[in-house]
């Protein structure tokens, strides 16, 4: 897989909170210059972590709910699931390997 699933508020339960590994969401919008790095930042770590870890991305604009039920207020915000429990939040822009370190740490 070397693109991210496109996530939304009817798919969001299906493909993140019942996903069999750790699930990663990226939460973004099409106007928002910061949250394009990041996207293809998980975009470039997505094939190297495949059938590990289940990478996603969902358009705040377009989809309100899963946003409001996370308290994502701020953008570009990357939450992290295991087992259909929120475990952590990466905000803003940050360097791959941090995110790499991120993904590390939860695979343990």
């Amino acid at each position: 897989m070397s693109d991210l699933i496109e996530v939304t508020d009817a798919n969001f339960e299906e493909l993140m909170l019942r996903a069999d590994k750790l699930a990663v969401l990226d939460f973004g919008a099409e106007w928002c210059a910061p949250c394009k790095k990041v996207h293809a930042l998980l975009k470039e770590l997505a094939p190297s972590w495949s059938g590990r870890v289940v990478m996603g991305e969902i358009d705040i604009a377009a989809n309100p709910d899963v946003p409001r039920r996370y308290r994502v207020i701020n953008i570009p915000q990357v939450l992290f699931f295991k087992n259909g429990q929120h475990v952590d939040t990466i905000a803003g822009v940050l360097p791959k390997a941090k995110f790499e370190e991120k993904l590390k740490s939860h695979l343990g």
